[in-house]
């Protein structure tokens, strides 16, 4: 019972983390019809400067300065990918994953071998409760994912913030038509994408795990079979298939010893034989809807 515990609070928090990027891509792509592969870079650029400024700026000025960067995303939607609008809907999907590759190349470079931590007021301490220990940074971590989802939940549903980026996803000629700005709503979608992945970053990096490295960013290749499952663009589906990716992760860690037939790294292909599964059921996701095309 105390095992079972444990892996459900850890597959919460797991999925909690998940949810910040997932909703990144989900954004993006409601925004702007993009696939962001850059997604995973900008996580570890996020996380990278608050553990380098930590140190002069404290962790909360660390923070700031990240979410900053990260916010700057935007200018790469701005200055590149509004040049392609126009262009085959594959390309600004492909120019993403040279910015990725390019972004990832450098950050790798400046980490090398280190593992770099955050300064995260919370350090190693533990509470426990029910039988089972929590880490005080995974606390931290659903209190803080649940604050941020849920004003992201309200604006999106009852704020002409969200009123506009639902419209402009359905048809952009008639959005436009009815006054909505369309590339600053892209510009916005991408710049709350790179706050969210730095969120996400700071408790990637925090205890129990040693600290940011240079392979932190791929992190985020395990929340993108997240958004897909729960059907790309689908602001609740990525939330719902983050939950389903982080228990399903967190049980393959938990009772590793008794699933030995299957080989090691079990944990590592769950998200992605999660994503198959469902999409072989359901190929629009688990909230996405059916493409309907006239004929």
């Amino acid at each position: 019972m105390t095992t079972l515990l444990q892996t459900l609070f850890n597959g919460l928090a797991l999925g909690c983390v998940y949810a910040l990027i997932a909703l990144g891509f989900s954004l993006v792509h409601k925004a702007s019809h993009v696939v962001n592969f850059a997604h995973g870079s900008l996580l570890l650029l996020g996380g990278y400067l608050v553990t380098v400024l930590h140190d002069d700026l404290g962790f909360a000025g660390a923070v700031l300065v990240a979410l900053a960067g990260t916010a700057a995303a935007a200018v790469l939607e701005a200055l590149v990918l509004r040049r392609l609008r126009r262009s085959a809907s594959a390309v600004p999907t492909i120019l993403t994953i040279g910015v990725d590759i390019l972004l990832l190349t450098e950050l790798a470079r400046r980490i090398g071998g280190e593992v770099l931590r955050s300064g995260d007021p919370w350090g190693a301490d533990v509470v426990t409760f029910a039988g089972i220990t929590v880490p005080e940074t995974r606390i931290a971590c659903l209190v803080v994912t649940l604050a941020l989802v849920g004003a992201f939940l309200a604006a999106f549903r009852w704020s002409r913030w969200g009123l506009a980026v639902r419209a402009l996803s359905l048809d952009e000629e008639a959005a436009a038509l009815m006054g909505v700005r369309g590339n600053r709503l892209r510009t916005h979608a991408w710049a709350l994408a790179g706050v969210m992945a730095t969120v996400a970053a700071v408790f990637l990096a925090a205890f129990p795990t040693p600290g940011l490295d240079r392979g932190t960013g791929h992190i985020a290749l395990a929340a993108f079979p997240a958004a897909v499952l729960g059907g790309l663009g689908s602001v609740g589906g990525a939330l719902l298939g983050s939950l389903v990716v982080g228990m399903a992760e967190a049980t393959a860690v938990g009772y590793q010893q008794h699933l030995d037939v299957l080989g090691g790294g079990l944990a590592d292909i769950v998200p992605y034989l999660v994503m198959v599964l469902v999409l072989m059921a359901r190929p629009q996701g688990l909230l996405g809807s059916k493409e309907l095309s006239r004929v």
